[in-house]
């Protein structure tokens, strides 16, 4: 064969290479965007709860809150004196 027509084929069997991988994922994109359309009809996003609906809640999440915060600190406090030594 000569070299013009390898060139040819290399480039023939690139665009092909190239047009599958394009209809590929256009095909995806399109069927991606058709499930999320179809989900959001199906489930719709749950409504937020009113702010005053949580009733106790809140305390205790404060005190969670302030129990990671000793346990975070605590680790902190251990690490760098095990760093000093």
């Amino acid at each position: 064969m000569q070299d013009s027509e390898l060139l040819q084929e290399g480039l023939a069997i690139m665009g092909l290479g190239m047009g599958f991988v394009f209809v590929f994922l256009t095909v995806l994109v399109i069927s991606v965007t058709l499930m999320s359309k179809l989900i959001g009809r199906f489930q719709p996003l749950p409504t937020p709860a009113a702010p005053g609906s949580q009733g106790g809640r809140a305390p205790a999440r404060a005190d969670t809150d302030a129990e990671v915060q000793a346990v975070i600190s605590a680790a902190v406090h251990r690490y760098r004196s095990s760093r000093l030594n």
